[in-house]
């Protein structure tokens, strides 16, 4: 009997960590399963053929895909003839939406069900893409809970599984203990700079993270700096920012939970991470800074009042947005000095960031995808191969 096969698209950092996950659930179900598609390293420890490295593909702003653009169109050719010449049983997208939804059109020409797992922000912005999804999509399986309601009234079939960090992350290790580890004790405060997974957003705001830092030193002289480097961001751009400046930052190889368990207070680029720092109920600013014409052009389309996920998860504005101009080291040390300085004030939002938490709600979003994954896969094949088993446990809700 011919191994089942799927195609993976996770096309940057934090989608390869979730896409793993995956991958590892469903090999639960079926051992012999085989895929191959884009990602990163933790897709590959997990046995994926990575046809392109979603270091390669990974990109922030509108404007800023152009000089990626010959590299994305090698990879959609890659993966348009996998998906005429062999037909996998499935195709999985994760997140990257513009890539995915025009991928998704191939996949629908070619016979090929389609699972996208952590969905397009369409209720954010671009809500044209609806119609597309709604004629190449086959299952969403979304992450937040008003997601599926929203997709559910556009007419999409649409399954709420939790979101994958609660998945990922470690026993809480407390702070004593990550300090001692990390090599810092007695640094007071420490302070998190998480310039994202792309490179344009690490040269975008790293140097305003880092002199803000040197300016905090004049009031905090124990300061400590750490700054979790993500696996697709190379050494030397790190080092070429860090070159001359007066702040200690110790750069650790990823490992974000260890460094935010340290941290009193970080900086964080939009994305991904304000929700792993939120989960940590570490107090924050969210920065965020593209090209100046991705920007007006994100400014007419983008439909809702905050780009922060913690803020959108909260459905109120509880962390500090710096958007463009404000992204100013004047401005990132008075908004850190603000909540430093001021216990009530980060008391406040440490009690707003645990009910972001508890809103994010459950667990086994992993296991819950892979179920659906295998039931359109066995929907195709005409039942389940032996030995694959069906989990239905209730959500569990995480509280605090």
């Amino acid at each position: 009997m011919k191994p089942r096969s799927v195609l993976i698209v996770a096309g940057e950092a934090s989608a390869d960590l979730h896409a793993s996950n995956l991958v590892k659930a469903m090999k639960r179900l079926d051992s012999g399963i085989l895929f191959c598609g884009i990602g990163g390293h933790s897709m590959k420890a997990q046995g994926v053929r990575i046809l392109v490295p979603c270091s390669e593909m990974a990109v922030v702003g509108l404007t800023e895909v152009l000089p990626r653009l010959h590299t994305i169109a090698g990879a959609y050719g890659k993966l348009k003839t996998i998906l005429k010449r062999d037909r996998p049983d499935l195709l999985i997208l994760i997140d990257y939406p513009d890539f995915n939804i025009m991928l998704a059109k191939v996949a629908k020409r070619y016979g090929v069900p389609v699972l996208y797992y952590i969905s397009p922000q369409v209720w954010a912005w671009r809500t044209r893409r609806l119609e597309k999804l709604r004629r190449r999509i086959d299952r969403l399986a979304v992450i937040f809970p008003f997601e599926e309601s929203f997709f559910r009234r556009m007419g999409l079939g649409v399954d709420y599984v939790g979101h994958p960090l609660l998945d990922v992350m470690p026993p809480r290790i407390d702070k004593s203990t990550a300090l001692r580890e990390l090599g810092i004790e007695g640094a007071s405060p420490v302070i998190g700079l998480i310039p994202g997974s792309r490179k344009e957003e690490v040269v975008n705001l790293l140097p305003a993270m880092v002199e803000a830092a040197v300016k905090l030193r004049d009031t905090f002289p124990d300061l400590k700096c750490l700054l979790p480097r993500a696996s697709s961001i190379s050494e030397g751009v790190i080092a070429s920012i860090l070159r001359n400046k007066r702040a200690e930052i110790l750069v650790t190889e990823g490992d974000i939970y260890r460094v935010l368990s340290a941290c009193d207070f970080a900086f964080v680029a939009s994305g991904t991470a304000t929700l792993e720092t939120a989960v940590m109920q570490v107090p924050m600013v969210i920065l965020y800074r593209v090209s100046p014409l991705s920007y007006w052009i994100g400014k007419r389309v983008i439909k809702v009042p905050s780009i922060g996920l913690p803020n959108l998860v909260a459905q109120k504005k509880i962390v500090i947005e710096l958007i463009q101009n404000e992204v100013t080291s004047e401005r990132l040390t008075r908004e850190a000095l603000s909540l430093l300085g001021d216990q009530e004030k980060r008391d406040r939002m440490i009690k707003e960031l645990k009910e972001v938490r508890e809103k994010l709600g459950t667990l086994s979003a992993s296991q819950r995808t892979a179920q659906i994954a295998f039931e359109m896969i066995t929907s195709q094949k005409g039942g389940p191969n032996p030995g694959y088993k069906v989990f239905n446990k209730p959500m569990t809700t995480v509280k605090g």
